[in-house]
């Protein structure tokens, strides 16, 4: 058995006692069960899987984050988090990689933006 936590910025998402973790991490997917070894990795957004004690599987649409096991002590800081049936989160996955993608592209205008004004200054300043 182990114990899940997840944490969003701006709270406690849940926490439980599971069996099994399952998710996607950018080498491939992995699973967590109680006698594995401690690991860290970070989580790509997605849907992660987690069976409770009483045998029920739980689905959650996860943003990106971390996952670090340590005993039997499974910590998720994410994003964003949202608990649901399986065809409404595949959705919402897509809406958050939706939200990412638009974020990132804001993120490197940016960056080509100051690069342009530093290069432009650069030149001017040796006139």
């Amino acid at each position: 058995m182990m114990n899940l936590k997840i944490f969003l910025p701006s709270k406690i998402f849940m926490e439980e006692e599971i069996v099994k973790l399952s998710g996607e991490s950018p080498m491939g997917g992995f699973t967590l069960k109680p006698r594995h070894i401690d690991m860290a990795t970070t989580i790509e957004p997605g849907i992660m899987r987690f069976e409770t004690v009483s045998g029920e599987t739980v689905h959650l649409a996860v943003d990106r984050g971390v996952a670090v096991k340590r005993g039997s002590s499974v910590t998720v800081a994410a994003n964003n988090a949202l608990r649901g049936e399986l065809g409404r989160l595949e959705q919402e996955v897509r809406n958050m990689l939706d939200v990412t993608d638009d974020r990132e592209r804001s993120a490197r205008t940016a960056v080509a933006r100051l690069e342009a004004d530093f290069v432009r200054r650069f030149l001017e300043f040796g006139k």
